[in-house]
């Protein structure tokens, strides 16, 4: 069994209730190691026995499961599901974590592009369990998936901005990770949360703050190779602050 199975089988955490779960209902006994197609209580499965049942932290099968979810909605909401955005799914995933858990991811995005996505109450699971960094990351991610095909499609935006709201993202952060994928002729200032007008003391204070908030370090509790996946948004942060210092011939 692939990484995802093993990820799963480790630590569901509270994705494995509420529509979340509901969803991947179907799809848990064939992608757990041991093939047995049940999620017994305190058997490595994030079940904490607490007044909820579920574990408050977000576990990195969790996180992939909220991410899928997000993604299948965000895939379907044009109408066609291309093949440049399941290539994207698959290229993303074997870059962070090989060939067999990227077979498995896709094949798990297949069945989950034929659900019906409740968007709204899975964004709440989401927003109510997982911390802002985490979230600010599969923001990101979804924007990546919007723009496989070279552009994203109002549909795809609106989906998304709503996606965003439902999270809880703040708007400035929406529009500081939408800047880093739609072209604006200030998009470097969005990047970093400021204006133009900004000051270039102001301009060093706006991109300690967001290297700080964007920082992979944020995810590390997500494991290595959603660490280094996050490292993309850093890298964007980094740019658009070296893009306005040349601009303004500051060293």
């Amino acid at each position: 069994m692939a990484k995802f199975g093993k990820w799963i089988g480790g630590g569901l955490g509270w994705a494995v209730g509420g529509p979340i779960g509901a969803i991947f209902g179907f799809v848990v006994g064939s992608i757990l190691d041991g093939s047995s197609g049940t999620v017994q209580q305190g058997a490595n499965t994030g079940f904490s026995g607490n007044k909820t049942g579920y574990s408050a932290g977000t576990t990195t099968g969790g996180y992939v499961m909220s991410l899928l979810v997000l993604v299948a909605a965000v895939m379907k909401v044009d109408g066609k599901v291309l093949k440049s955005e399941l290539d994207y799914v698959k290229k993303f995933m074997v870059n962070n974590f090989g060939e067999p858990s990227a077979a498995e991811a896709v094949k798990l995005l297949r069945d989950l592009l034929q659900q019906k996505i409740p968007v709204n109450e899975v964004c709440r699971q989401i927003q109510q369990n997982m911390n802002y960094s985490a979230r600010l990351q599969l923001l990101h991610f979804l924007f990546g998936i919007a723009k496989a095909d070279g552009q994203i499609e109002s549909s795809e935006q609106n989906l998304i901005t709503n996606i965003s709201r439902q999270m809880g993202i703040s708007e400035s952060d929406f529009e500081s990770i939408l800047a880093m994928f739609v072209t604006n002729i200030d998009g470097d200032y969005k990047i970093l949360e400021i204006e133009r007008t900004a000051s270039d003391e102001e301009l060093k204070k706006a991109y300690r703050r967001m290297a700080m908030k964007y920082h992979p370090d944020k995810v590390s509790h997500l494991g290595n190779d959603f660490q280094k996946a996050a490292n993309e948004k850093f890298q964007m942060v980094n740019k658009a602050y070296e893009n306005i210092k040349k601009e303004r011939k500051l060293t």
